[in-house]
């Protein structure tokens, strides 16, 4: 290696150290706080899977909650999909997944999120965020006039990002814990 290259390394190195030192540790009140609102941010994505797939959601509307959906979510996020049909799991980046499950040929469709809780603890990562793992249960039946029916349970493991951000308001600097949803596996599907 030349020396510019080893000069490249070590400042990458020593910003990664000064970033991650940057970052307070949450305190186990401040930790109790964030966890319930990773929860209920999941919870809020449960409302909204379960409207956009709804058929009787008038397209704007269905339209509108996408775009509340994908603000929960870090950026590259990406969504599984499985079938009872099909022994692959497939992932999509998440205005994909919604704009499929919009799409999907059913007259009816109900989805359901349930058991939701951590299953993993927010751990600190060398860069400073915490990361964490939420599981969830989804229970999806598609049905059609023509008497078809599709019903099955998938377990859901859903990424937890949590950072330190700031934000100016009337012109002083806060600092805030913000939290984000990451990708979504699939790690079970069952039938019902």
């Amino acid at each position: 290696m030349n020396r510019s290259s080893i000069f490249i390394a070590i400042f990458i190195v020593f910003s990664l150290v000064i970033g991650a030192q940057a970052q307070p540790e949450i305190s186990p009140e401040r930790k109790q706080a964030i966890d319930s609102l990773a929860l209920e941010k999941v919870k809020d994505l449960g409302k909204y899977i379960s409207i956009i797939g709804n058929k009787n959601t008038p397209f704007s509307e269905a339209n509108r909650v996408i775009d509340r959906a994908l603000e929960l979510f870090s950026e590259g996020s990406q969504m599984g999909v499985s079938s009872l049909s099909s022994p692959d799991i497939q992932y999509y980046g998440i205005r994909e997944y919604f704009q499929r499950l919009m799409a999907l040929n059913y007259d009816r469709v109900t989805i359901e999120w349930f058991n939701i809780e951590y299953i993993s603890d927010l751990v600190r990562q060398p860069d400073g965020r915490y990361v964490g793992v939420i599981t969830v249960y989804q229970r999806f039946t598609g049905e059609s006039d023509d008497g078809m029916k599709y019903v099955d349970t998938t377990k859901k493991d859903i990424t937890v990002y949590v950072e330190r951000k700031q934000t100016q308001i009337q012109g002083r600097v806060i600092g805030f814990w913000d939290v984000l949803l990451g990708d979504i596996r699939v790690t079970e599907t069952k039938p019902g």
